[in-house]
């Protein structure tokens, strides 16, 4: 299409949220990045990166947040319409793009709206027209109604559950929309849904049927004719008609892309009652009586309801109300323990402000939690002693440890996911050397992951529970498994777009 250095914007809005929790993703969810800060951000753009070089590259804009609940519809509107302006007046200084890389995470609902990354690409689409090629980039557990799939050129997702290849995939997709513009233009897609909408815990591809299955998506992908293969788990927290597993197959040989879309379709559809959690799961008495019962330390127990990098609030204080009252983490009971983490802004500051007057071991009489989600439980008294406090986390703000007993809860001001050893040791916490480390997550993040001695998936309540049926989805477009009965077996046909 273009025999210059091609020009391509980079623009998107990035954000998995729930509809069954009561939180909102307000202006305060989202890092904006624009212009040189925004190109940079991409590591495969880097000075002296083989891309870097392949194009005249332009951020826009990028919205990106923490996994929390529906965006306010001013607040996506906002980004959309800066997004749409830019490239009008970009366009209108300097010429078409000849490229656009979209990067969202396909699990994004605004308050009154669905299919809201549809929405964002139809707008973009009419932006910048016809002639220029989109490639979108995103999360396997994203949703791909038709509208997004014949807006976009190119479209690929993550091809692994911990997403140890986000980066690889937005690669994959710049990398994809270059060869393009090299003289193959807009190749053809083959898309489907496929009625299953399951949670990312019971599709991980570090088990099968997910890691055989993701094997062949990227076996497809390297065949001769296909440009990229992509099969999206879905969203199972959100109560949207397109809510559903997808495939799409991009690439010039129709006969090839459509079988081969077809068939992916049919192996995700036939392993749907094989696919069972990433751990052993269990409710929350079993859980405890386990790693309790086990010589294995540190024993990790996700508290999945109310995981805030699936869209959970953070704020839930159902499992941490029980881990107080138990006798094996009260004073002299014998057992430790850590819960990462509770966020409540004011409790923050109080236990903050205790630290700051007489330090470590100060002791701390506060109420704390449930103030967004108060569903399965309200606040939690936390009476004990301050061992940490600090400021200036870029994710959770003020950060404090208070230890009651043997168990020390993780106080702090803003919501923050716990997914390394090194968010514990700056705390002056050593998860290592705890009995039991509860943290809020589905399936462990790798350096959990590498760090526990055993693990146990935690079946508790909130705005991203593993009990599907719990929840009340309303909205789908039926028949879904594991929500509706079917009458007879899906056809599961390709359309090609």
């Amino acid at each position: 299409m273009t025999t210059s250095r091609p020009r391509v914007a980079i623009a998107g809005m990035s954000i998995e949220s729930s509809t069954f929790s009561p939180h909102r993703s307000g202006w305060e969810a989202f890092t904006l990045r624009r212009g040189a800060e925004l190109v940079a951000h991409y590591p495969f753009l880097a000075d002296g990166a083989p891309l870097r070089d392949a194009a005249d590259w332009t951020g826009v804009l990028h919205a990106r947040s923490l996994p929390g609940g529906a965006v306010p519809a001013d607040v996506y509107e906002a980004v959309r319409d800066e997004i749409v302006a830019t490239l009008r007046q970009h366009q209108a200084e300097h010429g078409p793009y000849d490229g656009l890389l979209l990067d969202v995470h396909g699990a994004m609902t605004v308050v009154g709206r669905d299919n809201a990354e549809a929405d964002l690409a139809a707008a973009v689409r009419d932006a910048v027209g016809p002639g220029t090629l989109i490639s979108t980039t995103m999360d396997l557990h994203g949703n791909v109604p038709r509208e997004l799939a014949v807006l976009s050129d190119l479209i690929t997702c993550y091809r692994m559950a911990p997403h140890e290849d986000a980066w690889e995939t937005r690669e994959r997709a710049a990398a994809n929309l270059l060869e393009r513009l090299r003289g193959a233009g807009a190749p053809r897609k083959a898309w489907l849904q496929v009625p299953v909408l399951l949670p990312g815990e019971k599709t991980s591809t570090r088990i099968d049927p997910a890691a055989s299955i993701y094997a062949d998506v990227a076996r497809v992908a390297d065949l001769p004719g296909v440009v990229d293969a992509a099969l999206w788990v879905g969203y199972a927290w959100a109560d949207e008609p397109s809510c559903r597993a997808a495939v799409v197959v991009t690439g010039d040989d129709e006969e090839l892309i459509v079988r081969e879309a077809e068939r992916l379709g049919r192996r995700y559809w036939d392993a749907r009652d094989d696919f069972v959690f990433v751990a052993p799961a269990a409710p929350y008495d079993e859980c405890v009586a386990t790693a309790l019962a086990s010589a294995a330390q540190p024993y990790f127990l996700s508290d999945s309801g109310d995981n805030p990098t699936a869209g959970g609030a953070g704020d839930v204080t159902w499992t941490l109300a029980r881990l107080l009252r138990e006798p094996a983490f009260a004073e002299g009971g014998g057992s430790t323990a850590i819960y990462a983490s509770l966020p409540d802004a004011d409790a923050a500051r109080a236990v903050a402000k205790a630290f700051a007057e007489r330090g470590p071991g100060a002791p701390i009489d506060v109420e704390a939690g449930a103030r967004v989600d108060d569903g399965p439980h309200g606040p939690v008294r936390l009476r004990g002693v301050v061992e940490h406090a600090s400021e200036g986390d870029p994710d959770a703000g003020i950060t404090t440890v208070v230890r009651v007993g043997g168990l020390r809860v993780i106080l702090t001001e803003r919501r923050k996911p716990y997914h390394r050893e090194a968010d514990f040791t700056a705390l002056g916490l050593d998860p290592r050397g705890t009995d039991v480390v509860v943290v809020k997550i589905g399936y462990l993040e790798p350096e959990l992951y590498a760090m526990a001695a055993d693990w146990m998936l935690m079946l508790t309540p909130g705005g991203v529970d593993q009990d599907l049926l719990r929840l009340g989805h309303h909205r789908l477009a039926a028949p879904v498994h594991p929500f509706h009965a079917f009458d007879a077996e899906p056809e599961l046909r390709a359309e090609l777009l």
